[in-house]
C-alpha cells in the first residue's frame, strides 16, 4: 500500500456503500480512498501525512453539484443582489445604493430579480431610471432568461425597438419603443455588448473565488451547465494554478443557429480532459421558461404564450442531437415545459444512441405530461432536477409561475414532480442551476425535503412531493455520478474510489431540514487534498 497522505478517524462515515454502509475511519493515499474501517484498522496502516480526528463528525461522499455554472455564474452575480426582494420599492432601494457604490460612468448591475416584483407595474425599464441616477442599469432575473434595462442603457446599446432573432427572443416593445424587458439571451445580449468589458485578470479572479466558496459549503464537484472550446482552455489555466478545487464535467453549449459544420469543429474534443475535469457533454435548450412565457407547452399559459420552442425548428434540434448522441456525446437538453420534456424524450429515443459515458439527461422538468412520466425510467434518461426552484413557489399558487400554468398542471404531482419521477424508477439527480439559486448543497437537500424555504415552518410545502434525507442526499452524490458514468469512481466511500469528501458536524440525512442550511461544513476534500477547512 502506498504511503497513507491523509487519515480521517473518530467520525461516522456514510459511505453510501451497500456493502459497508457505516464506518468510523477511512484512509486516503495519492487521491484514492485506499481503506475504510474502524479507528484501529486505519491507524494500523502506520503514520499518515495527516491524521485528523473528526471527534464524531459525520464524512459523506462529496456532494456534486449535477447542473451548476460554476464559471458563467462567477461573472453574472456582479452588482446589487436583488434575490429575496418582493417588492419594486425594496430594488429600487438596492438599486439605489448600488448606484452610491459604483463610479460615476459604471453601469449599475443587478442579478436575481424576481417576477412578482411587476405583478402591478409590468417590466419596465424607466421604472428604476431615478434609482440609477440616469445611469446605464441592467438588471437580471432569477432565472437568467430576461432582463430588464433601463432607457439609458438601451441608448448605449443603440436598441430603439424590436429586432428578429434565430432563437426564441424577444424585445419586448410598447407601441414600436422597447420596454427595456429582455426576454431570452439573444435579446439580453444586444444590451450585454455595451457593457464595459473586464480584464481577463479581473475575470480570472472572479472565477477563481467563486470556486473556492463553492467549496466552503462542501461542493466537490458539478455537472457544469455551459461551455465552449474557450471553457477547456480556462479549465486547464486553472488546474495549473492550483485554483481548480472541484471536479466539473464540461458541455459544449450548441445554439440553435449552429450548423453541421459547428458540430464537426466540436465533435473531436468528446474526450478533452484534465486531472479535474473532463468533456464529452453537448446541451441544448428546447424552450425557456415558465415565468417569462418562454417555456414550451401543450397548451398556453394563462397569457397566451408558451407555445413557442426556443429552438425555431425542433427537427434541426433533433439532428443536432443525433449527430452529437452518435459521436457518443452525453446529451442534456433544458426543458421546462411538458411539450419541451417530451420532445426531447422523443429527439433521444430518435437518436438511438447511448453516450459513452452516463446516459442522456433532461434539465429543470418543471412540468410534464404523467403519460410521459414513466418514459425516464423506460428509457434511460435521467431527471436532473432543482428542488430550489420550487422555493419562489407559493402555496396557494399566486406566484407567477404558477398563475401561468394555472391550477391543473401546477397541482400536486405536476410541479417539479422529483418523488414521482423517483418512485417511476427513475434516476434523479439534484442540483442548483446557480446563479438562478442559490449553490449551497444543504440549501438544496433542504429544499427537496421541505418543498417549502427552510426555517418557514408556519408555510405548509407546494405540495406532496419531498422526498426523504437520504433520496435528497443520493440526489447530490451516487446518482449525480451514475447520471455521468462514473460510479466506479465517484459518489460512495469505498477502497478505489476517488478521496472526494464533504464532512458535516452532524448528520445531514438525520438532521432536521429546517436547519439544514446552518449546518457547519467542516471539511471538503476533492482528490484527497483538503480544498476546505473550517477555522
Amino acid at each position: 500500500m502506498s504511503k497513507i497522505d491523509l487519515a480521517l478517524v473518530g467520525a461516522r462515515v456514510c459511505t453510501l456503500d451497500p456493502e459497508r454502509p457505516a464506518a468510523a475511519a477511512l484512509a486516503v493515499a495519492n487521491g484514492e480512498i485506499v481503506a475504510v474501517g474502524s479507528d484501529a484498522e486505519i491507524r494500523e496502516l502506520g503514520a499518515a501525512g495527516e491524521t485528523i480526528d473528526l471527534d464524531g463528525a459525520v464524512v459523506i461522499p462529496g456532494l456534486t453539484d449535477s447542473h451548476i455554472h460554476p464559471l458563467q455564474g462567477a461573472l453574472d452575480t456582479r452588482g446589487a443582489d436583488l434575490r429575496d426582494l418582493s417588492s419594486l420599492e425594496d430594488v429600487r432601494d438596492a438599486v439605489a445604493a448600488e448606484r452610491q457604490r459604483c463610479g460615476p460612468d459604471q453601469w449599475v448591475l443587478g442579478f436575481g430579480l424576481e417576477y412578482d416584483v411587476f405583478r402591478e407595474s409590468g417590466i419596465r425599464g424607466d421604472l428604476f431610471e431615478e434609482a440609477a441616477e440616469g445611469s446605464p442599469a441592467l438588471l437580471t432575473f432569477m432565472d437568467l432568461h430576461t432582463a430588464v434595462a433601463t432607457p439609458r442603457a438601451l441608448e448605449l446599446a443603440g436598441v430603439t425597438g424590436p429586432q428578429a432573432f434565430s432563437e426564441n427572443a424577444e424585445i419586448v416593445c410598447q407601441d414600436g419603443a422597447p420596454t427595456g424587458e429582455l426576454r431570452e439571451w439573444a435579446a439580453l445580449a444586444t444590451v450585454e455588448r455595451a457593457l464595459p468589458r473586464l480584464t481577463d485578470a479581473k475575470r480570472y479572479a472572479l472565477y477563481a473565488a467563486a470556486l473556492r466558496e463553492h467549496a466552503a459549503v462542501g461542493l466537490t464537484g458539478g455537472h457544469a451547465m455551459d461551455g465552449t472550446l474557450a471553457t477547456h482552455d480556462l479549465l486547464r489555466e486553472l488546474e495549473a494554478n492550483g485554483d481548480l478545487v472541484q471536479r466539473f464535467k464540461v458541455p459544449f453549449t450548441i445554439v440553435p443557429e449552429s450548423q453541421q459544420d459547428d458540430w464537426a469543429e466540436l465533435l473531436p474534443h468528446r474526450d478533452a480532459r484534465g486531472l479535474r475535469w473532463r468533456a464529452g457533454v453537448a446541451k441544448f435548450f428546447i424552450d425557456g421558461v415558465i415565468d417569462a412565457g418562454t417555456g414550451w407547452l401543450y397548451e398556453p399559459d394563462s397569457e397566451g404564450e408558451g407555445k413557442l420552442p426556443f429552438w425555431p425548428d425542433p427537427q434541426h434540434y433533433r439532428r443536432a442531437v443525433a449527430t452529437f448522441a452518435r459521436a457518443g456525446f452525453q446529451c442534456a437538453t433544458h426543458a421546462t415545459g411538458d411539450r419541451g420534456v417530451r420532445e426531447a424524450l422523443d429527439a433521444y429515443r430518435e437518436a438511438g444512441a447511448p453516450p459513452l459515458h452516463g446516459r442522456h439527461r433532461i434539465e429543470h422538468i418543471e412540468t410534464l405530461q404523467p403519460q410521459d412520466l414513466p418514459r425516464f425510467a423506460a428509457e434511460g434518461v435521467v431527471a436532473s432536477m432543482q428542488a430550489q426552484h420550487m422555493l419562489w413557489c407559493e402555496p396557494d399558487r399566486s406566484d407567477n409561475w404558477s398563475r401561468r400554468l394555472g391550477p391543473e398542471r401546477s397541482a400536486p404531482g405536476r410541479a417539479f414532480p422529483i418523488r414521482s419521477l423517483r418512485e417511476s424508477g427513475a434516476l434523479v439527480a439534484l442540483g442548483s442551476d446557480w446563479p438562478v439559486a442559490r449553490f449551497d448543497p444543504r440549501l438544496g437537500l433542504a429544499a427537496a425535503r421541505l418543498r417549502r424555504p427552510p426555517g418557514e415552518r408556519d408555510r405548509s410545502p407546494y405540495d406532496d412531493q419531498a422526498v426523504d434525507g437520504l433520496a435528497a442526499l443520493e440526489g447530490y452524490t451516487t446518482n449525480a455520478a451514475v447520471t455521468v458514468g462514473e460510479e466506479g469512481r465517484l459518489g460512495r466511500i469505498r477502497p478505489g474510489f476517488a478521496a472526494d469528501l464533504t464532512v458535516f458536524a452532524e448528520d445531514p440525512v438525520e438532521c432536521d431540514p429546517d436547519e439544514l442550511p446552518e449546518l457547519p461544513v467542516l471539511l471538503t476534500v476533492v482528490d484527497g487534498e483538503i480544498v476546505h477547512r473550517a477555522g
